[in-house]
């Protein structure tokens, strides 16, 4: 089998789908259709970024699909390896023009192949939990629910304190992990330090290294360990302000640094409070503007975060798998065309 899935022609419905790998020049194509996605929502990002998005010729670890139906473009998609055997697939749209023509089905398993030759035995999405027809395409294409998530975001503090202790032992933090209500709401996933939007399976040697390259924290209170985060990245992203209509726009190419955790875990809101004071420390020793750490969707840990004194987000995202050591799954199981 090859690296990727060669050109193919996939008859549906009279529509007949291209699927090859996008380039720089499809930049214009891609940026008209995906203009006029989310407005309400300040727009889509995928102009914005299309150029680094893209892999390089020698890059193995990520390929970007594109979708033409009659010459025109359809659709996109990206394919990422975060792991050697979990991939991670981002960035899907289809042209309004193009939609209930089987467009992301198509791509989705050209992602599909793609993963398969490099090892994948897993693939996930994430999709904002507001966006119902994503969520019920993806389900089409053979993708389970996996878990939901939302972003406790605790103001950077160098003066933050808390009642509990907080370490930077590596091999603490990791052994509450292995044992925390978190982990298994999560389903032992955590934000990727490779991939920006990206979650995959937590590995002990990931606490290790990112205590040398970035942050751990290893919550100690009186009896004992009692919660645990990391800090994934910092980045740096545009400025917004509120519109008169109340959109969100980027303010003049003013950028602000984000730093982001890539979970937060523990188990009562003294250890939250504890928790969140060390990384708005940390965040703060970064010299950043805001943070988000990522915490599971559930009652105790959503009405925690905003007990022990750090605003949420508005929505939580969803995470969504497939097994693909499956030859066949959902929408594609009644296609007797493969690629």
């Amino acid at each position: 089998m090859t690296d990727e899935p060669s050109t193919t022609a996939i008859e549906a419905a009279e529509t007949v789908i291209e699927i090859r790998r996008a380039t720089h020049g499809d930049y214009d194509a891609v940026a008209a259709f995906t203009s006029d996605i989310w407005p309400d929502r300040g727009g889509d990002y995928i102009p914005e970024i299309y150029h680094d998005w893209l892999e390089d010729d020698d890059e193995t670890g990520k390929r970007t699909f594109l979708a033409e139906i009659d010459g025109e473009v359809a659709g996109v998609i990206q394919a990422v390896m975060l792991t050697p055997d979990e991939a991670w697939f981002q960035g899907l749209r289809v042209a309004s023009a193009h939609r209930r023509k089987g467009v992301s089905r198509r791509l989705n398993e050209a992602c599909f192949e793609w993963a398969r030759a490099q090892g994948a035995t897993v693939a996930r999405v994430m999709i904002f939990s507001w966006n119902a027809a994503s969520l019920g395409a993806a389900r089409t294409s053979g993708y389970d629910p996996i878990t939901e998530f939302r972003f406790a975001r605790p103001e950077p503090d160098p003066t933050a304190d808390g009642p509990c202790r907080v370490s930077s032992d590596p091999a603490a933090a990791w052994r509450y992990w292995t044992h925390s209500d978190a982990r298994e709401r999560l389903s032992g996933l955590g934000l990727a330090p490779e991939e920006s939007w990206a979650v995959r399976e937590l590995a002990r040697a990931d606490f290790e290294r990112l205590a040398d390259e970035t942050a751990v924290f290893a919550v100690e209170c009186e009896d004992g360990l009692a919660g645990a985060a990391y800090r994934s990245r910092t980045y740096e992203r545009p400025v917004e302000t509120e519109t008169d209509d109340g959109d969100d726009e980027p303010d003049g190419g003013e950028t602000e640094t984000w730093a982001e955790y890539g979970v937060g875990a523990w188990d009562d809101v003294d250890a939250a409070r504890s928790l969140f004071a060390a990384i708005a420390r940390d965040a703060a020793e970064c010299g950043a503007d805001s943070a988000r750490v990522l915490i599971p969707e559930t009652a105790r840990y959503v009405t925690d975060a905003p007990y022990a004194g750090a605003e949420i987000s508005e929505e939580p995202d969803f995470v969504l798998g497939i097994d693909l050591t499956a030859e066949q799954r959902g929408g594609a199981s009644d296609d007797k065309a493969r690629q």
